[in-house]
């Protein structure tokens, strides 16, 4: 990789500037960005698995599969979908057992899939892309269609999910599909909105020890849009069962009634879920009407930097929403690291930056650009950085007004009460000084099944000094030190943390993760790191070409 110098502008002037096409932000200066574009590149399905080439050694006691989902293929027939996110999910197995590997992968056969298949164009609307009316319709035909509401993608290209014990693929609207984690086959479609009031679920929902999930999804009424907190049950009655027993422990009506906040996810603690209302918008009636003007849901999101953030605390027991409205400055975030609870605090460690415009950036178009093009769309992206809330738990009528309450709690993070119910937080950095030169950190993983909701001390993701991640980065919060894996030209996905068999310290287990080779063709490899000292144990070479995916999960079978 050229040799890049990310220079950090100050955030507070940044915002201040219009992101306006005069005069459009610069967050970092660099310079000499390598061209990945194969990374968006589509791929053919490899259905039968096939054995790779093992480098060093793959430790005998990880048994199980490593499931990955991501978008596959960017083009049906001539027409090209427009964003990173709309491209049709690539379900990817790697097949761990006594130190061997195998791969495969399957396209999700989802009804967006087959209607495009059959259509033999681009026949379903996504988060980017508009449909274009059937050319077998007559004019009046293909008029009339632009009036039709919008109909919500079944393309579940994000992650991979678990409800009751069963693995499903989701995205962000009402469908999810359970799959077969063996044969990565779908076995059935799943609508939330056949269970549930919602409209849709993200695809990062919380599990408990004993299998109760948590989610968040939004509904839409007359009387405006609503933020929906869902809980589903840990066991089936019969095998066939989906999401029953899924029932909405609260409701939150959004501050803008047809301009509700987007969210990717949210955080949870032992007793809290918290929702995190942050000034991402969403312009109900842009979305509605896009398709009346060939415009696609992207372009219904902006950013409102003007607006604050708010922490919603959200009682698991009862269902009450906490009268406390803990307010942070304008903040966008994705992806939470972990939040706990200790001492009256509730502490929320999450991954953000200071600038909400990041989506709109990743167009299939940008990830494909070189040279300065290239430079010029990374250096518009606000970097972003792993960051620490601490929100006191116990204010009420004697709390003081206008000073620290988290002076007991040993942080940098601020909280000051300012009204009856309102706190107003600052965040503590979760890094040194050394984050920087990586280009921050996102994609952030823990020692999930023992150390969700937990205090912790070590977290994992993928620095960024590209528009996807190019090192694999271990923050120890002692000290806040960072180990690193980097290699010239490789492009590590989203790390998973498996246990060892029997661990008694918290990292003691492996770092899974798939590194991309745009350079170099048919050379991706499943690496597998030491989580303790970060070196790498082996790695599994796949002699196909895949494209940089989303998010994955561990089937352990051991």
């Amino acid at each position: 990789m050229a040799s890049i110098e990310i220079q950090q502008q100050d955030n507070a002037s940044a915002l201040k500037k219009s992101k306006s096409k005069k005069n459009i932000n610069h967050f970092t200066d660099v310079h000499g960005l390598p061209c990945i574009e194969k990374i968006v590149s589509s791929v053919e399905e490899t259905p039968e698995p096939i054995v790779t080439k093992i480098t060093g050694k793959i430790p005998e006691w990880i048994n199980g599969n490593l499931l990955r989902n991501g978008p596959g293929k960017f083009e049906i027939g001539n027409q090209k979908f427009n964003h990173w996110f709309d491209g049709m999910a690539l379900l990817h197995q790697f097949k761990i057992c006594n130190g061997e590997v195998t791969y495969k992968s399957r396209f999700l056969s989802s009804d967006s899939y087959q209607a495009n298949k059959e259509h033999n164009r681009i026949a379903v609307s996504e988060f980017g892309t508009v449909n274009v009316p059937d050319p077998c319709k007559n004019f009046f035909q293909r008029f009339l269609s632009r009036f039709e509401l919008p109909k919500p993608t079944d393309n579940a290209n994000v992650s991979f999910v678990t409800y009751k014990g069963d693995y499903y693929v989701s995205t962000e609207t009402n469908a999810m599909h359970k799959v077969d984690p063996e044969t990565l086959e779908r076995t059935k479609k799943v609508d939330w909105s056949k269970f549930i009031a919602v409209n849709g679920a993200t695809a990062h929902p919380h599990t408990e020890p004993d299998g109760t999930t948590y989610n968040m999804g939004n509904s839409y009424n007359p009387k405006g849009a609503s933020y929906n907190i869902i809980r589903v049950p840990p066991t089936k009655d019969t095998d066939d069962e989906t999401l029953e027993g899924a029932t909405v422990l609260c409701s939150i009506p959004s501050l803008e009634k047809t301009k509700p906040s987007y969210y990717h996810s949210f955080a949870m603690s032992e007793n809290y879920v918290v929702f995190i209302e942050q000034p991402i918008k969403m312009d109900l009636l842009k979305i509605v009407t896009g398709k009346l003007r060939t415009k696609s849901i992207s372009d219904g999101f902006y950013w409102d930097p003007k607006l604050n953030t708010i922490f919603h605390l959200i009682d698991k027991k009862t269902g009450k929403v906490r009268s406390i409205k803990y307010l942070a400055k304008a903040l966008s975030t994705f992806h939470q690291i972990n939040a706990y609870e200790e001492g009256g605090f509730l502490i929320i460690d999450m991954c953000a930056s200071d600038d909400g415009q990041a989506i709109s950036n990743y167009n299939v178009q940008n990830l494909r650009q070189s040279g300065e093009a290239l430079d010029e769309v990374y250096n518009t992206l606000c970097r972003v950085f792993p960051r620490r809330f601490v929100l006191p738990l116990n204010v009420g009528n004697d709390t003081p007004f206008n000073q620290n309450l988290n002076n007991q709690f040993n942080t940098t993070a601020t909280a000051i009460r300012t009204a009856k119910s309102k706190v107003f937080c600052t965040h503590e950095d979760l890094h040194g000084e050394d984050i920087h030169q990586y280009g921050g950190l996102e994609f952030p993983q823990i020692n999930y099944s023992k150390y969700n909701t937990k205090p912790y001390r070590y977290f994992y993701g993928c620095g960024f000094r590209h528009l996807v991640g190019d090192t694999l980065l271990k923050m120890d919060l002692n000290g806040k030190q960072m180990k690193v894996w980097e290699r010239t030209g490789l492009y590590p996905s989203e790390p998973i943390f498996v246990p060892s068999p029997n661990a008694t310290e918290e990292d003691d287990g492996v770092v899974l993760s798939v590194v991309i080779t745009p350079n170099k063709d048919k050379s991706t490899f499943l690496l597998v790191l030491d989580a303790q000292t970060f070196e790498e144990l082996g790695r599994a070479a796949v002699p196909v070409n895949i494209p940089y995916g989303f998010h994955g999960t561990f089937n352990n079978k051991a």
